[in-house]
């Protein structure tokens, strides 16, 4: 009973702190996204269902996949980019001196660093100008689903180099060494032997891209256009615009389904591993 106690006691400032700024919010989003739309903006408390009525629009549709389509490509490339530059770092001599590069980004502000991507990739930019002095025809490399995808990349990819980082840095590399004397080859015991170990790494950064990205605003609002619309750029439409809230917290409430749907399915993942052959 005592230990009950003290586990209670040292349990209860995370408790509050999730309730507080987890539980609560969320909660106030799915009830908001089940009342009345208010005439001026905000709600009336009478129950409705009418913010969930975008399912039946084809646009919305094509949003949300293209929400996720973005997401999951820009996740993929990240975390296979990821992990050589984590690898390459943890086993460098000049270690604290690429950290430190890779966090140098964060000192400046993420609206910065998305409009200096503008400067490189618009149709006046680095790039255009470049191939207009050696006579080539220039590029639409902005407003598209490329640039969303290539600035997300670039903004979420010190989030996966630090904890494939930190994971490496654990690995006993010893073992690739006796892997390569029984016989196998470089390349299948980084497969078979180095990937396994690591996977704790590689889900983290995974998440650590993937959410932020699902819910991307200001990325697919500067460099997007019309075809890489995001659910973010709808709900902050639906919030300032059109003031239609409770449509807004619906959509909200299905990105955070969305969210949670993926969390599950690689913790599932995670623990079905645990344990496994390596």
């Amino acid at each position: 009973m005592k230990n009950q106690r003290s586990g209670l006691v040292y349990s209860a400032p995370i408790t509050l702190w999730l309730t507080l700024l987890f539980v609560a919010p969320t909660l106030i989003v799915i009830v908001y996204s089940f009342l009345k739309k208010g005439i001026y903006g905000g709600v009336e408390w009478i129950f409705s269902v009418e913010g969930y009525n975008f399912f039946s629009s084809s646009y919305f549709l094509k949003v949300v996949w293209n929400t996720v389509e973005i997401s999951v490509v820009a996740t993929v490339i990240t975390v296979l980019t990821a992990v050589p530059v984590a690898l390459y770092i943890a086993t460098s001599k000049y270690k604290n001196f690429l950290l430190f590069l890779i966090i140098i980004p964060f000192w400046t502000n993420f609206l910065i660093r998305i409009y200096s991507w503008i400067a490189l990739l618009g149709n006046n930019g680095l790039l255009n100008n470049i191939l207009i002095k050696l006579g080539l025809e220039p590029h639409q490399f902005i407003y598209n689903k490329f640039a969303v995808i290539l600035v997300s990349v670039y903004a979420y990819l010190p989030y996966a180099i630090l904890p494939l980082y930190s994971a490496i840095e654990k690995f006993d590399f010893a073992i690739i060494d006796a892997a390569r004397d029984l016989g196998a080859s470089k390349i299948k015991a980084y497969i078979k032997i180095f990937l396994p170990n690591i996977k704790p790494g590689i889900i983290t950064a995974t998440l650590f891209t993937f959410i932020p990205a699902l819910g991307s605003y200001a990325i697919p609002k500067l460099v997007g256009g019309n075809d890489s619309q995001m659910l973010g750029n709808i709900i902050a439409r639906e919030l300032t615009i059109t003031r239609n809230w409770p449509k807004a917290a619906a959509i909200s409430t299905i990105l955070t389904i969305i969210t949670v749907i993926f969390i599950l399915v690689l913790s599932k993942y995670d623990k079905g591993h645990k344990g496994g052959e390596i």
